[in-house]
């Protein structure tokens, strides 16, 4: 169980996190840096470089960057723990989509994401605790 105040600074961070990881995706000009840096990065772990990318990998990498940059604004500035439980829904999706790119042989970089969205789906997803009236 958690605290209230415990369950609102997970969260928060949550969306920080999200806002962090997300803005690259959300126009072509950042995506096509990003998917530069992240290609070198493959290069100096001795990974296989990653796939160039398609006009339809950056058509959904954009959607998807667009939606989750909104989607951690709207929890940062309206500052309601009941998105948390939606936002929970979203990442235990996002996790078993993470799974089944693992399974087909995505990146192992992946497995650092799988584990931070699978954090914060169990810490977003456990009970509070109620505050006893003073």
């Amino acid at each position: 169980m958690l605290t209230p105040s415990r369950f609102h600074h997970i969260y928060r961070l949550s969306a920080w996190y999200d806002l962090a990881v997300s803005w690259p995706y959300a126009t072509p000009l950042t995506l096509s840096l990003f998917w530069s840096v992240l290609d070198g990065a493959h290069g100096q772990l001795g990974l296989a470089a990653l796939p160039a990318l398609s006009v339809y990998a950056v058509l959904f990498g954009n959607f998807f960057g667009s939606v989750v940059v909104v989607w951690s604004l709207v929890r940062l500035v309206h500052d309601d723990p009941r998105l948390a439980r939606y936002d929970a829904g979203a990442r235990w999706m996002f996790s078993a989509w993470m799974l089944n790119a693992l399974w087909a042989e995505a990146s192992p970089l992946l497995w650092l994401f799988l584990v931070i969205e699978v954090s914060f789906a169990i810490l977003q997803s456990l009970p509070l605790r109620r505050e006893l009236p003073v």
